[in-house]
Parts: C-alpha cells; sequence; structure tokens
C-alpha cells in the first residue's frame, strides 16, 4: 500500500521506517529539507496513486488545520485523510465535514508508543466510518505491535482523539501516584534504598506497569532525580480530559488532582501556599517564613 506522511519529527519518522518495514510505500514531507521525502505536499500528493491515503502527523491546532486546508484543495473524491496527531476531538468533527464537502474521507486516530514505538509497534485509536478505516487498515496494521491487542476502531469520527484523551488523563494520574509514591519514600530515615524498592515491585506486584519500568529507568540514570528541575509542562490533554468531565458530570479526582498538581509544579514561591501560611499564622499563631 502507498501512504502519504506529513510530518517526520520523532513519532512521525519513526513510524515511516516500521510502516516500510512492513513492507508498504511511504512518501514523507516535513518542513526539514533534511527528513523529507518531497519539497511540499502538493507534490507528495502527486506522487501518490489514488484512491490517496495521506497521514498527517503535526502538532494539534493550527498546524493541523493549516494542513487539513491544504489537503482539501490538492486531494480528490475517494482520498482519505488520517489525523495522527493529538487534535482535541471536537476539531476532529469540523475537519470531517470540511473534508466530506469535497468527497475526500477522514479518520482521526490517537497514536501512544513514544519513542518506543518503532521496535514496540504503537498503540492506536481509531474514529471514523467503516469504509473509511478499512482503507487505512493496513497502515493500522503495520504500526501496531504484534498479537491481538493494541489497535481499536473506538467508534465515529473524533472517538480515536477522545479515547487518546483520556488515555492520556490516565496516564497523568498514573505518573502523579508514582511520584507521590517516591517522594514518601525518599522523605523518611527507615527506608535506604528506595530505587531498589521500586524495582522490586516490576515483578509480582499489583502496581507492575511500563511507566514503572520507565521510572526505575530514570532513576538508573540519576538515583535521587538531583539534575531534575520539578517542572512538569502539560500536552493539553489532562486539560481537555477535566473538561469533558465537567460537560459530562463525571468525577474525575484523580485526573484533576495530578492536572493541578503539574500547575503547582510551576510556582517557585507559590502564591496559594502564602495565603495558607498566613492564615494559620492568623488563627493559630503559627511561624511564617519570610522572604530572605
Amino acid at each position: 500500500m502507498e501512504l502519504g506522511l506529513v510530518g517526520l519529527g520523532k513519532m512521525g519518522g519513526n513510524m515511516r521506517e516500521r510502516i516500510r518495514r512492513a513492507g508498504h510505500t511511504v512518501i514523507g514531507y516535513d518542513h526539514n529539507p533534511d527528513l523529507a521525502d518531497v519539497h511540499s505536499l502538493g507534490a507528495l500528493v502527486d506522487k501518490l496513486k489514488g484512491p490517496r491515503v495521506v497521514w498527517v502527523m503535526v502538532p494539534a491546532g493550527i498546524a493541523t488545520q493549516i494542513t487539513i486546508d491544504e489537503l482539501a484543495e490538492l486531494l480528490s473524491p475517494g482520498d482519505i485523510v488520517v489525523d495522527g496527531g493529538n487534535s482535541r476531538w471536537t476539531d476532529d468533527e469540523k475537519h470531517a465535514e470540511q473534508l466530506n464537502a469535497k468527497g475526500i474521507g477522514f479518520v482521526d486516530c490517537g497514536v501512544s508508543g513514544g519513542v518506543w514505538g518503532l521496535e514496540n509497534g504503537y498503540a492506536l485509536m481509531y474514529g471514523g466510518a467503516a469504509e473509511h478505516v478499512a482503507k487505512v487498515q493496513p497502515i493500522f496494521d503495520a504500526l501496531k505491535p504484534e498479537g491481538d491487542f493494541g489497535a481499536v476502531h473506538a467508534g465515529r469520527v473524533g472517538a480515536g482523539h477522545f479515547a487518546k484523551m483520556v488515555h492520556n488523563g490516565i496516564e497523568y494520574a498514573m505518573m502523579q501516584a508514582y511520584a507521590e509514591g517516591w517522594e514518601l519514600l525518599e522523605a523518611v530515615d527507615s527506608v535506604t534504598d528506595v530505587r531498589e524498592v521500586f524495582r522490586s515491585w516490576r515483578e509480582g506486584t499489583v502496581i507492575r506497569s511500563w511507566l514503572l519500568d520507565l521510572a526505575v529507568n530514570a532513576l538508573d540514570d540519576d538515583e535521587h532525580l538531583e539534575k531534575l528541575r520539578g517542572y512538569a509542562a502539560d500536552s493539553g490533554e489532562g486539560r481537555w480530559t477535566v473538561e469533558a468531565a465537567i460537560d459530562n458530570a463525571v468525577p474525575l479526582p484523580a485526573i484533576t488532582a495530578s492536572l493541578f498538581a503539574r500547575f503547582a509544579s510551576r510556582q517557585d514561591d507559590s502564591p496559594q501556599m502564602k495565603m495558607i501560611a498566613a492564615l494559620r499564622n492568623q488563627f493559630g499563631g503559627h511561624a511564617v517564613e519570610n522572604k530572605k
């Protein structure tokens, strides 16, 4: 099968290689000419035989919208666009409507696997009409991990990115739990080898996971994480998960708390904690620490 792939960064570049290893032809375009197989989107479309499938792997938001707009003018009825970035599911609905007006199909696909996906495969969650998914299926099969699991047709347009968004929300909460447990273990004198405690949990426990494996890898590199600053960004998907929970009246206390913990990580001197310290001093005479 032939595939056009737009965006050849860390994820897209490795995906191109994995698809090629499965015997498919991939023509890639990227703004970086050192990575690209062709010099423009127009050249990419011209190189593909119809009906075409073009997979978009660029940052969510404006970059994706610009790419969709351009493809809408370049592609023909019967072609398919796959958005494999981290787009918001509500954008998928707009993109599907925009492309459908020109007879072009649309599939959204949440992709998980990061830098390990080339060798291990990518977990895929896709949404769209069955006939559109069927045209892309050989590529899904090439990208997914070996075995029966790792890929799902989650539902109609938007379902793939919605499922990936919830996946990332769960990821936030799991990482937060590991981080809090690690900090508590580090805080007590009785536990003398926190790294080995984490390592021991990798077998026989109910909390073993790939994230735990990665935590041990990080501790092997820097046992007490002394080289790192306590700052964590968020991709936006945690926020969208919490917003969707509010819209659907679904309680997500763990995921919401993990998102707010990331916000707290960006404050060198928390304004909230200033107020709490002031109040404790006012009602109980508790000591406060003044700025030096």
